[in-house]
């Protein structure tokens, strides 16, 4: 695993292929988290206990753009069973799977418990509450928060704000 200075990996993660994961400066993984997949993880950036990165097999990414974070107990799919076209197991060699790199832009937050099937872009400055379910190919705005089961917009977020106290901490 490469990663830059101020990382800080907890005792109990299990990385499974730590040759595709990246990190930059300031990165906190806590424990019992599990990374299966590839993974690339911007600077100033936390992923917080309990949280699974998996699908793919090394060849569908996971990004998290810098000054981001995962709260505890998130679940991130690259890979899943289509519960609707297709049989519902990983033991058929012919079983189609829906499948994508799912990428975090910029400052964005991920609350707790929630679920981000495959094949997402969820764009900078986006906020998605806890014990939310975002479904595969889901179209997201900028600078919004998310929430539900499945989500939905809420309201926008202060975006002046929050690039203000970035660039007064020099993140920016």
């Amino acid at each position: 695993m490469q990663h830059g200075k101020n990382f800080k990996l907890g005792e109990y993660v299990i990385i499974k292929k730590p040759e595709l994961v990246t990190a930059g400066d300031n990165v906190r993984i806590s424990d019992f988290c599990r990374i299966s997949s590839a993974c690339e993880i911007g600077s100033d950036c936390e992923i917080a206990s309990g949280t699974y990165i998996s699908g793919g097999d090394g060849k569908l990414k996971f990004k998290m753009g810098s000054c981001s974070s995962l709260a505890a107990g998130v679940r991130v799919w690259l890979s899943s069973n289509d519960y609707v076209n297709e049989l519902v197991t990983h033991s058929l060699p012919t079983v189609k799977e829906i499948q994508g790199n799912v990428t975090l832009g910029k400052y964005t937050g991920v609350g707790t418990n929630t679920v981000i099937m495959p094949n997402n872009d969820i764009p900078e400055g986006v906020a998605i509450g806890a014990l939310s379910f975002v479904p595969a190919n889901y179209k997201f705005e900028p600078w919004t928060v998310y929430a539900g089961r499945p989500i939905r917009p809420i309201k926008k977020r202060n975006k002046d704000n929050i690039l203000k106290t970035l660039k007064a901490l020099g993140k920016i």
